[in-house]
């Protein structure tokens, strides 16, 4: 009898506690949490602060994206070396993607100043005109046609 509870007793060596779980979802939540309050009840209703409060909402989107990592693929366990290989590749992405939409609002900015046709084209009003149009294509007197 002694032998069949050491056998059931003993465990795999693997160390699996509930309480980190726990932990990190009730961590993930309140963050969620906070970014939902934040993103559809406060910040539209404060128009001038509005770009400060998008400001928070990215830290704390940031932070819940750091924990991820951080719990679930176990980077917070690992040597500094092992995290910066994954980590440094991580922010290089997100400089590029803001480099890109920053020179691409650069360029929109730049084409609205001083290209006068797109300024000018963009501000026209496009007026219906009553003229029968034909129904077929190619029927009716073409532009520029001369009899």
């Amino acid at each position: 009898m002694e032998n069949f509870e050491a056998t059931h007793t003993a465990h795999d060596g693997s160390n699996f506690d509930t309480k980190i779980i726990w932990r990190t979802f009730w961590i993930l939540l309140v963050i969620t949490c906070v970014e939902l309050i934040i993103g559809m009840f406060i910040a539209p209703h404060f128009h001038p602060l509005k770009h400060w409060f998008n400001i928070l909402y990215i830290i704390f989107t940031c932070a819940k994206a750091f924990y991820i990592i951080a719990e679930f693929m176990h980077l917070g366990h690992e040597i500094k070396n092992m995290v910066m290989t994954i980590a440094l590749p991580c922010l290089l992405f997100v400089w590029f993607i803001t480099a890109f939409l920053w020179d691409g609002n650069s360029y929109r900015d730049l084409r609205n100043r001083y290209d006068r046709y797109y300024k000018e084209s963009s501000t026209e009003k496009v007026q219906p005109s009553n003229e029968a149009k034909p129904e077929h294509h190619g029927e009716g007197e073409k532009p520029g046609h001369l009899e």
